[in-house]
């Protein structure tokens, strides 16, 4: 689902108006812009990601109605809807990652360094 679909699911659901919710589901689908697939709701669409999009965005919102509505009802409705009506934790997102040496630092990249002249310093 894209951040429009969810907006018209929440103005059903709460009232309101798509642009009452466009910011809220477009943070969290904000990381399709690093992973354009699926992968890009390992970095929120879980619990620990939705308490960030309340420190994000407060604790609520008020919609054009007036009607005050919890932000993380709202971000609990995007990630149920697109993860089949459950809200993972990051731990059952990271555990599915297999581990690579690179992770532990142990992997070293060789940089070329360059000498300068006493006139560059």
């Amino acid at each position: 689902m894209n951040a429009v679909i969810h907006s018209r699911s929440s103005v059903k659901r709460w009232g309101g108006t798509v642009e009452d919710y466009l910011p809220l589901h477009k943070w969290m689908d904000g990381s399709k812009e690093m992973m354009g697939d699926i992968r890009h709701r390992a970095l929120r669409h879980h619990a620990q990601g939705i308490f960030e999009g309340e420190r994000v965005f407060g604790p609520t919102i008020t919609i054009s109605t007036g009607k005050v509505v919890p932000t993380r009802d709202i971000l609990e409705r995007h990630v149920t809807e697109d993860m089949g009506g459950w809200i993972p934790t990051l731990s059952d997102w990271l555990r599915e990652m297999p581990m690579q040496v690179w992770m532990s630092g142990q992997k070293r990249v060789k940089i070329k360094t360059i000498k300068l002249n006493q006139e560059d310093k």
